[in-house]
């Protein structure tokens, strides 16, 4: 006799509920991809390979840092998109992620229906700099120099990335004419700001300290509600004379949305202790982060709330991709 169709469809979801508990056990059994969609060398590929590098260990199996820039990160989210949701395949973002749905008229995917989150790893405040050769020390005394100089170029990472769009409402709230020159990532943009191929960004404090500690480049303000240790003399937006001024990128990890609920929690527990170890808290701080180790539901719900943020920024900037 046939069972009910109801019945069934139980026991058909018991089974995968159980194949997809035994995936998890079982994970993984081969070398996994973290796909980063920036080039090697950028804050983004830098916490990558930082977690890689103990996941490695932790699962006795390779995870290779799996570098696809271009596009704002479209090229690399729309791969991952495509990916079976096994594990296998994970993505390495930023806030970038978030602001594609405004920024861009047309995506091949959703950035919040076609990803299952994994953690929030941790958020870095921008940091507005400029090349040594632009005659300016404080925030006030850049945009009047901008204002009397109309053409200054501001570079970012990429189209679509939080510097990108910062650097748009910055341009904005002070009606100044700069020309955006997007990159390609961190790496090209830091090597063109140091050698004076362009004159000012707004990049996350984790990759140019080093560089402002140097002197290689010139700290103007945090866009930071605080000041931070690392750079404890650089000013925020706020107290430099532009109330209210803030940015930030974050970096977390994510997975295709096919990902079993199980393989999502195996995941996020083995990164989560990866990450509160207190040697990587101690490095992702030293770069200048704020230290989140958020779990899925709670990055998810950031991510909601990142998107309507940028979306609005993007409203007031008046910035969009074809």
């Amino acid at each position: 006799m046939n069972l009910p169709h109801r019945s069934a469809r139980a026991l058909l979801a018991l089974a995968l509920l159980c194949a997809a508990h035994v995936s998890a056990q079982n994970f993984p059994s081969k070398p996994v991809s973290m796909v980063v969609p920036y080039p090697a060398g950028g804050a983004t590929d830098v916490v990558a390979r930082m977690v890689a590098e103990k996941l490695s260990q932790t699962w006795r199996q390779p995870v290779v840092v799996n570098n696809k820039p271009g596009a704002g990160t479209i090229i690399a989210a729309e791969m991952v998109a495509r990916s079976p949701g096994d594990g296998y395949t994970l993505y390495m973002t930023t806030s970038a992620h978030t602001i594609s749905a405004s920024l861009y008229k047309k995506l091949a995917f959703d950035p919040i229906k076609d990803f299952a989150p994994i953690t929030l790893v941790s958020t870095v405040p921008l940091l507005l700099e400029t090349t040594p050769s632009v005659p300016v020390k404080t925030l006030r005394e850049l945009i009047a120099y901008a204002k009397s100089h109309p053409g200054m170029t501001v570079a970012n990472p990429g189209n679509g990335t939080a510097q990108h769009l910062t650097g748009e409402l910055f341009k904005a709230q002070n009606k100044l004419e700069l020309v955006h020159v997007p990159y390609k990532g961190d790496a090209p943009m830091l090597t063109d700001l140091i050698g004076g191929q362009v004159q000012m960004a707004f990049q996350t404090l984790s990759i140019v300290l080093p560089h402002v500690k140097s002197g290689k480049i010139k700290a103007i303000a945090l866009a930071h509600t605080k000041r931070v240790d690392a750079i404890a003399d650089v000013p925020t937006f706020t107290e430099a004379g532009m109330p209210g001024f803030t940015g930030a990128t974050w970096f977390g990890l994510l997975a295709p949305a096919s990902m079993p609920a199980s393989l999502q929690t195996k995941i996020y527990q083995d990164v989560s202790k990866i990450v509160a170890n207190p040697e990587f808290t101690a490095k992702l701080i030293e770069m200048g982060s704020d230290v989140d180790n958020a779990s899925p539901q709670k990055f998810r719900a950031f991510m909601q709330s990142e998107t309507k943020k940028w979306a609005e920024a993007v409203r007031l900037s008046g910035a969009q991709i074809e």
